[in-house]
């Protein structure tokens, strides 16, 4: 187990990498990656999920899977805006630490690893703790954290709106609504071809906007980032999960979900409010190459 889990994840870093290569070596530039982002969310991501979610026997675990996910969000939320203060940061840094330290990765790395290592159960499993937890939590909370530490000129977030227009959300509707349906064959497998997109372009996009130097000038707030995000969010997942769910391979899959490096989501939010988009990016690199160890180890913590 821990040697796949080491590999899907490293596999992921890998692509990384090659989205930096491609800004050192000047064959894209570090606004390339907004373009990038748009494909991912209205395209990419809506034809992942409304794909798995259609055809998914649906299961009264689900609600236990994003109650958990807002617990997780909620106590790590909270840790991190202390902490920030502690650590004096600027607002537009502490902005990008609460969320990259709150949100996990539970879609783009969540989604595969959930798949591969739980199964298509699983991955229904994981698309609910993201979309009803973590990407509800991003909309709803994440959004004015991200309004009140930065700045932005589009005018005041409305989380209702927000939601309610936001990709994945329509996706995950649209699939609950069709469940019952049978689904053309040629839809299914075209929506099978958009959703490979995701994945690979968005590490790519997360290594097109890295600034190594960055690690030298935030080390000890991208440490204790690390903690908070890779050890006190899957520890919290692992004492609620079996308080509210009895299936063992649910609980398995909140750790899993909740251990999941920082969101790569919270990097589009913090361009958009002029965060500190450096540390966000770094944040993620650090968790994301980080999560090759915690998850696995957190994973044999169950047994």
């Amino acid at each position: 187990m821990f040697l796949e889990l080491a590999r899907i994840i490293l596999a992921l870093v890998a692509i990384v990498g090659i989205g930096w290569l491609l800004r050192t070596t000047g064959m894209v530039k570090a606004e390339d990656a907004r373009p990038i982002n748009n494909i991912i969310i209205y395209v990419g991501l809506p034809a992942f999920i409304f794909s798995a979610v259609q055809p998914a026997e649906l299961e009264i675990e689900l609600i236990g899977v994003a109650a958990i996910a807002w617990i997780v969000f909620i106590v790590t939320a909270v840790l991190s805006w202390y902490v920030c203060k502690l650590l004096g940061l600027s607002d537009r840094t502490s902005g990008g630490f609460v969320l990259a330290a709150s949100l996990g990765n539970t879609g783009y790395i969540g989604y595969p690893v959930a798949q591969q290592f739980l199964g298509d159960v699983g991955l229904v499993r994981a698309i609910f703790f993201d979309v009803f937890g973590t990407v509800a939590a991003l909309l709803i909370v994440g959004l004015l954290v991200a309004q009140r530490k930065g700045s932005s000129d589009g005018g005041p977030v409305r989380p209702l709106r927000e939601i309610l227009t936001f990709p994945a959300v329509l996706a995950l509707l649209a699939g609950l609504a069709l469940h019952w349906w049978t689904v053309p064959d040629p839809v299914m497998d075209w929506l099978g071809v958009l959703s490979n997109l995701v994945v690979p372009l968005i590490m790519i996009s997360v290594g097109v906007s890295l600034r190594p130097g960055t690690f030298r000038r935030y080390t000890i707030p991208l440490v204790v980032l690390f903690a908070i995000r890779m050890v006190m969010a899957p520890f919290v997942a692992l004492v609620a999960g079996p308080l509210m769910m009895a299936d063992f391979e649910a609980v398995r899959l909140v750790v899993l979900q909740a251990g999941m490096p920082s969101m790569m989501l919270t990097l589009v939010i913090g361009a958009r409010f002029k965060l500190d988009t450096d540390f966000i990016a770094s944040a993620i690199l650090v968790t994301t190459v980080g999560s090759v160890i915690t998850i696995p180890l957190m994973q044999l913590a169950l047994g």
